[in-house]
């Protein structure tokens, strides 16, 4: 690859974030090849003006980056290392961006597996939501090598409105993604119960929004996830289960640590209710409406 050239990029994962992601950078004038397991969502990146391959090994082949955006660290694996994976094909001295949220040792392992076929990896799992990925205005937590940051930093610049260097060693990342998802999901939680509160004393919940919003009650997450509760709208933007998931990671590194964590331990709990409550594929503010099935409250739109 020339010096003055954008290096080519292959985007594993066209979720929600991944679609954005690779669309941003796209838009930044970089080669994006994006693979995916769903066919409307590929045919529907192919007529956005992106590349489309039909497995990960095919989409690394000719990448210089490859950034990952799908669920776990299990899901990071097999497109690593599995039948058909990166490793299979990714040019040596190149890059792998890991963006999923996995714990610490996960990180480091995939790190030290991957770099020893020759290849670099940067634990940066992100933060923002599927609209600021299609803005390229994601925060990342990145830690990894400074040959890592250097193959990734334009790749990285064109996705992220704020870049974190956390550490030349993966796993740092991860740590601190943790500790924002601790935060995220009791916020989602706690927003949920208040609004849900609310609704109980028969109060208007567009106002109560209003006036939340411009006190000291607000958090990013109230403001963020309760019109979805006012508009009576759960299309999932981030899922229920992705708090499950997340949660359930916090409550694992904080036994090991022998660290109480019993906030996060209640919002688990109020995720893990919605799910078994046939919610998990639902938008996580879906967590209001279990309080209002507990709590015999009413919420706009239909509470099922």
């Amino acid at each position: 690859m020339p010096e003055t050239a954008k290096p080519r990029v292959a985007v594993i994962g066209l979720g929600s974030m991944g679609f954005g992601m690779a669309a941003s950078l796209r838009r930044a004038g970089f080669d994006v090849t994006g693979c995916e397991v769903s066919p409307e969502i590929v045919a529907r990146f192919v007529a956005d003006g992106g590349k489309a391959a039909k497995t990960p090994a095919e989409a690394a082949r000719d990448a210089d980056v490859v950034v990952s955006v799908v669920l776990n660290a299990a899901q990071t694996e097999a497109i690593l290392f599995g039948k058909d994976g990166v490793a299979e094909t990714l040019a040596k001295n190149a890059v792998v961006v890991s963006c999923a949220t996995m714990d610490p040792d996960s990180a480091r392992r995939l790190s030290k597996q991957l770099e020893a076929t020759g290849r670099h990896y940067l634990d940066a799992p992100i933060s923002g939501g599927a609209q600021r990925a299609a803005q390229g205005e994601l925060t990342i937590l990145a830690s990894g090598s400074a040959a890592a940051f250097a193959k990734a930093r334009p790749v990285l610049d064109a996705m992220a409105a704020k870049l974190y260097e956390l550490g030349d060693v993966a796993g740092l990342g991860a740590a601190f993604k943790m500790v924002n998802q601790l935060l995220a999901g009791v916020h989602i939680a706690v927003a949920s119960e208040a609004i849900t509160f609310a609704a109980k004393q028969g109060l208007d919940l567009q106002k109560v929004y209003e006036v939340i919003t411009a006190s000291a009650g607000n958090s990013w997450m109230f403001e963020n996830r309760m019109p979805h509760v006012i508009a009576g709208d759960y299309k999932p933007r981030s899922a229920v289960e992705i708090f499950v998931k997340d949660l359930g990671i916090v409550q694992d590194m904080a036994r090991s640590a022998r660290f109480p964590a019993p906030l996060a331990s209640a919002a688990l709990q109020m995720f893990l209710m919605a799910s078994a409550s046939g919610m998990g594929r639902d938008d996580d503010a879906s967590v209001a409406r279990l309080y209002a099935r507990i709590g015999a409250a009413e919420l706009p739109g239909k509470v099922k």
